[in-house]
């Protein structure tokens, strides 16, 4: 194994992803890459965006984010959050990597690209409902992949 690609998304719990991930990756001596889908723009305008690793990105306010909100400001705010996850780590040599579209399409592509030798996800606890209709990224990725995983439970079971 020589190189991992750890996918992060915006959740509290992508810190544990990248702590458990790059470990993982170090007992490898491998390359380690932290990457992130920009995804739908009303996520990051959502209740659900919060904070992790220090990380406050855009400010929220009584404005309506959307509409301020555009793909050149996604991808340097995930660019800061990649950077921020990286000083966390605390390795200069971790790669970060953004990529837009739909988050398990993205992560499979950039994998296959980039010659990855296993990929590190996180996977959250969804309600049955939430899942019915919007699906896992996890599983997706699961099942459309032929690059192994390494899954990170992170949801209160």
């Amino acid at each position: 194994m020589k190189k991992v690609l750890i996918a992060l998304d915006y959740n509290p719990t992508a810190q544990k992803v990248a702590e458990i991930g790059y470990s993982l990756a170090k007992s490898m001596n491998a390359e380690v890459i932290l990457f992130h889908v920009i995804s739908d723009v009303s996520y990051y305008s959502s209740m659900q965006y919060s904070p992790i690793m220090g990380y406050t990105g855009i400010p929220m306010g009584d404005v309506d984010m959307v509409q301020m909100i555009d793909e050149k400001v996604l991808k340097k705010e995930a660019e800061n959050f990649l950077d921020r996850s990286k000083k966390h780590l605390g390795d200069e040599n971790i790669r970060t990597l953004t990529a837009g579209g739909d988050c398990a399409d993205s992560i499979i592509k950039t994998a296959h690209d980039l010659n990855i030798d296993i990929i590190v996800l996180g996977s959250h606890s969804m309600r049955w409902l939430e899942k019915i209709l919007m699906g896992s990224i996890t599983e997706k990725v699961m099942h459309h992949s032929k690059i192994p995983l390494f899954i990170i439970p992170t949801g209160s079971r």
